[in-house]
């Protein structure tokens, strides 16, 4: 197994660990909020964008408190992308908007939020016709 392989696989390999983790303590959060589901996800996503921006600006290269690539991996993909899908979502406008790319920023949001909506909306029509069949 080549050098690249390795290295592909240890990243995939952490990223996986922290997702796990992550997934675990959303799961732990909603059971918090057994009448609120929608408060608990709220809660969820706000609190892993915020993580994502502090985290991600604290630990690159020359950061507050520098990782690893691999660190950074399983923590912002890993266990904030397992935590919520919003906080990466957030993160990646981000970077448009420090970019300057402000349309790009928009867009990036707008679809990200429009399309997750869309998806639930097909799938819950999907789920239901298949009940229903």
């Amino acid at each position: 197994m080549g050098d690249r392989w390795r290295s592909e696989l240890t990243a995939a390999g952490a990223i996986a660990v922290g997702s796990a983790l992550g997934g675990a303590s959303r799961v732990a959060i909603a059971m918090l909020f057994p009448t609120a589901p929608w408060l608990a996800t709220a809660l969820v996503n706000v609190t892993g964008a915020l993580l994502m921006g502090l985290l991600h600006a604290l630990t690159l290269p020359g950061g507050r408190m520098p990782l690893g690539v691999r660190w950074r991996q399983a923590i912002l993909g890993g266990y904030l992308g397992g935590f919520t899908t919003f906080s990466i979502l957030s993160a990646e406008t981000l970077a448009f908007i420090d970019d300057g790319q402000l349309a790009a920023a928009t867009a990036n949001l707008a679809g990200g939020l429009t399309l997750a909506l869309l998806a639930v909306m097909l799938g819950h029509a999907l789920g239901a016709r298949w009940k229903a069949a």
